[in-house]
């Protein structure tokens, strides 16, 4: 599929970024403002090598950056951290949601990586406000991992919709040419790394 410039204001829009600072040829930062200069729904900020100070110090970086955009900014993995500066967004790993507990209600925005029917039941039961699904079709950065296709992708945004109307973002070789497969799939979008990292 040949995606047209006049597009990709709407593919961005659909988009949740998934930030890896090792992809980025030049300054890091730099490709961040690139990146929300495109409007994506939303940014993940993983970096998940870093120590929890030098999170913290990147974090407010990219809040800064984000501040004036329409981007909504997810904190990963990192609850205790996001409830003592009152943070509101959160993305969780799967093997998270059992720490979500005490916290739940302080947090707006709580999106959690799922990978199976069963993983999404519990993350919605949890308090999950968005799932990101994976992994849909093959990637670089789990090569020999088959994707689990459209049909899978179907059949969990049917469930969601049906528990919640929870909304629905697939990861896992993502990219501009296949975001309309999975929108029309019934996602509400999808996660792109390695593309935004580069562009």
């Amino acid at each position: 599929m040949i995606i047209y410039m006049c597009d990709m204001k709407d593919i961005f829009s659909h988009t949740i970024v998934i930030t890896n600072r090792n992809l980025v040829k030049g300054d890091y930062l730099e490709q961040l403002k690139r990146v929300v200069s495109f409007e994506p729904y939303a940014m993940i900020l993983r970096e998940k090598d870093l120590s929890d100070e030098e999170y913290a110090v990147v974090f407010r970086e990219v809040v800064n950056i984000c501040k004036d955009s329409k981007t909504i900014l997810f904190m990963h993995s990192k609850l205790e951290e996001a409830y003592k500066c009152g943070y509101d967004s959160v993305h969780l790993s799967f093997s998270d949601i059992a720490e979500l507990g005490k916290y739940r209600d302080n947090f707006k925005n709580i999106s959690v990586s799922c990978h199976s029917l069963d993983d999404v039941k519990m993350a919605i039961a949890e308090g999950a406000t968005q799932i990101v699904l994976g992994t849909i079709f093959e990637t670089e950065c789990k090569k020999g991992l088959k994707g689990k296709g459209i049909e899978f992708l179907k059949e969990i945004c049917i469930y969601c919709k049906e528990n919640g109307n929870i909304p629905v973002y697939a990861i896992g070789g993502i990219k501009p040419d296949n975001m309309r497969d999975i929108i029309n799939a019934g996602a509400n979008g999808g996660c792109m790394m390695s593309y935004m990292m580069t562009i």
